[in-house]
């Protein structure tokens, strides 16, 4: 196993759902680049899933890891969907531009040690430290949501579990968009995930919800979070998605407001963005996802770059951002 803690030092490591082709089709020489980038500035934890493109994320990011040291990175994938060998029309979402593969979703036992094994064989490595359960959300799911959850506590929980206590995997929990599942799941007396990652629910535009029930209990629990999405979709930094959808009104406007206090405090989006997620104490790692190279060198300076405590002040003072959220120690 590779030494974790050095591994998440920094707070800071790679989500790779860019490079599966999401809202673009990404060259596959500028996709291995950002990968590289990413190694050479320092990044040691990377974060992919088999959902992303139908396996391409998984096999750029493999393409590259494999030529590295194993022992100096730590990995983590998901599980609950299996890319199958028929293909069909990806039609508008996500990952059109991704691989054509059908993707099946499965949450059973047996599903979750394919899925690993497959992963396996695409990321080009022999073991994985972290194991995410993928999407058992609403946002997904819709209302069978439970009965899917319900599917994953019989069959991956219980296999992630035992690969844990194995000694196979270092840790195991839910990855989602939302906090309910992941509330649920820490609730559970037996099979209950170590590490999960949140994705949108507990950055610098949204964090409420996650100050509710989720943190407290992560902390409660001594189980990491991985926050994944920190800029929630691009809508942050002036991309087109929040949330992997439209951006309201109300978000736009929040926005505003948020770069109007930045501009005056000479603070970055970007670095507020990071170091806010950064901050909570049940806080592993914050995984920015990028398919640009030149990406990769800002998101490092911005997770260093110092910001004064009179901007996050001013941020409480708007309630632009919660008075319960711990903030970065102040410049």
């Amino acid at each position: 196993m590779p030494n974790l803690h050095e591994a998440l030092r920094n707070k800071i490591g790679f989500g790779t759902a860019p490079l599966g082709n999401m809202f673009r089709e990404i060259p596959q020489d500028e996709a291995l680049a950002t990968v590289e980038a990413a190694w050479n500035e320092g990044i040691r934890y990377f974060d992919t899933a088999p959902f992303y493109g139908a396996g391409l994320a998984e096999s750029r990011l493999g393409e590259v890891l494999s030529g590295h040291n194993r022992d100096e990175y730590a990995l983590s994938t998901k599980v609950g969907r299996l890319i199958l060998d028929e293909e069909e029309d990806k039609g508008p979402g996500l990952f059109t531009h991704g691989r054509s593969n059908k993707i099946a979703t499965d949450y059973s036992a047996d599903a979750t040690l394919r899925s690993i094994e497959e992963s396996l064989s695409r990321l080009k490595t022999d073991r994985l430290d972290f194991v995410f359960i993928h999407d058992t959300s609403r946002d997904f799911l819709g209302d069978e949501w439970i009965a899917k959850f319900d599917e994953a506590r019989r069959g991956a929980f219980k296999v992630l579990a035992r690969l844990q206590d194995e000694g196979v995997i270092s840790g195991w929990g839910l990855g989602v968009n939302t906090t309910e599942p992941i509330e649920l799941a820490l609730d559970m007396e037996e099979a209950a995930p170590t590490m999960s990652l949140s994705a949108t629910q507990y950055t610098l535009l949204q964090h409420e919800r996650a100050l509710q029930r989720m943190m407290p209990a992560a902390q409660e629990k001594g189980t990491g979070i991985v926050v994944g999405g920190p800029f929630n979709s691009g809508a942050l930094l002036g991309g087109d998605y929040f949330d992997y959808a439209e951006i309201p009104p109300r978000i736009k406007q929040r926005i505003a407001e948020l770069s109007e206090v930045a501009g005056r405090h000479g603070v970055g989006l970007k670095a507020a963005a990071l170091q806010f997620s950064a901050a909570h104490p049940a806080v592993a790692a914050v995984i920015p996802g990028s398919s640009r190279p030149e990406r990769i060198a800002e998101d490092v300076a911005a997770m260093k770059a110092a910001i004064p405590g009179a901007f996050w002040d001013e941020l409480r003072e708007k309630k632009l951002i919660s008075a319960q959220a711990p903030v970065p120690r102040s410049a």
